[in-house]
């Protein structure tokens, strides 16, 4: 036997008839009748009491009819969530960030947007060090990553450019900067750098002031590096949307008037990414 006769068996125990049974089915009368005797056959008991226009079920019957029911529901539930798995409608996807995706707000309404969207994608999210993000995306630790672009990126990982951002300068309330009315590049060439993960900002300052920087720490996430500066152990260039989100004692943040430079947040993952719900939620961040 198989889930066909269990359905054929449900319909004339529902129908309580094999004409209605059939055209319930879509198939011919004696065609029912054979599919029947074959499973009565098999499991060597009669099913069904015939009568003169009705069926009616035997005990077995009865007995069978519960666990047929239970097996079709089942069969039906595998087909459903097989195929809804395989749209992406459900599944479960590792998210890994760094801090300044949270900071920017994009974080939460990228993952709140897909959830929404997708109730039955499970999203486990977890903060991570930016510079082995991409290598745990590669690896499948991790399915995709906020990072803070630019960033060297391994073979097998791609990046979707999310949106720009700015820098400003940590710098430690006492600071002999705080008196001036402006802060340029230049300023900062005597200054001792704690570094982010993403230096870039400290590289480009730098470089448009025509100074070699001194770096100092790099403790990690940026939490880590305002609290250094706040400990006097430096100043840090650091991305603006961290202004209103971290605000330690004895830190102040500054423009640096002269500073084009900037950074970007982007969404990694696999180049050839075979999870549909890692792809779904790929799918929606180009597209919003």
């Amino acid at each position: 036997m198989d889930i066909r006769h269990f359905r054929y068996f449900l319909a004339v125990a529902r129908q309580r008839n094999f004409t209605r049974a059939a055209e319930q089915l879509g198939i011919a009368p004696p065609t029912l009748t054979r599919q029947i005797q074959d499973m009565e056959a098999e499991l060597g008991t009669r099913l069904f009491l015939r009568q003169v226009r009705d069926v009616s079920l035997t005990e077995a019957g009865a007995a069978l009819l519960i666990e047929a029911e239970a097996t079709v529901r089942q069969f039906e539930s595998a087909q459903r969530n097989a195929q809804r798995a395989g749209r992406g409608d459900i599944g479960h996807i590792e998210l890994g960030y760094v801090a300044s995706a949270v900071y920017s707000g994009l974080l939460q309404k990228q993952v709140q947007g897909f959830a929404g969207q997708y109730p039955d994608v499970s999203l486990n999210v977890r903060e991570s060090p930016m510079a082995s993000l991409p290598n745990m995306i590669l690896e499948g630790r991790f399915d995709l990553g906020y990072i803070r672009c630019p960033l060297a990126l391994p073979e097998g990982v791609e990046a979707v450019r999310l949106i720009d951002e700015g820098f400003v300068l940590a710098l430690p309330v006492d600071s002999w900067l705080n008196r001036l009315p402006v802060i340029n590049s230049a300023h900062l060439q005597n200054e001792n750098f704690i570094l982010p993960e993403q230096v870039v900002g400290t590289l480009q300052v730098a470089s448009q002031g025509d100074f070699v920087p001194k770096l100092g720490a790099q403790p990690g996430g940026l939490v880590a590096v305002i609290a250094l500066v706040s400990l006097g152990q430096g100043v840090a260039v650091v991305p603006e949307s961290v202004v209103g989100h971290v605000s330690l004692p004895n830190v102040v943040y500054r423009q640096i008037e002269d500073c084009a430079a900037s950074s970007w947040l982007a969404l990694v993952h696999r180049r050839f990414e075979k999870s549909p719900a890692v792809v779904r939620y790929i799918e929606r961040v180009r597209n919003n």
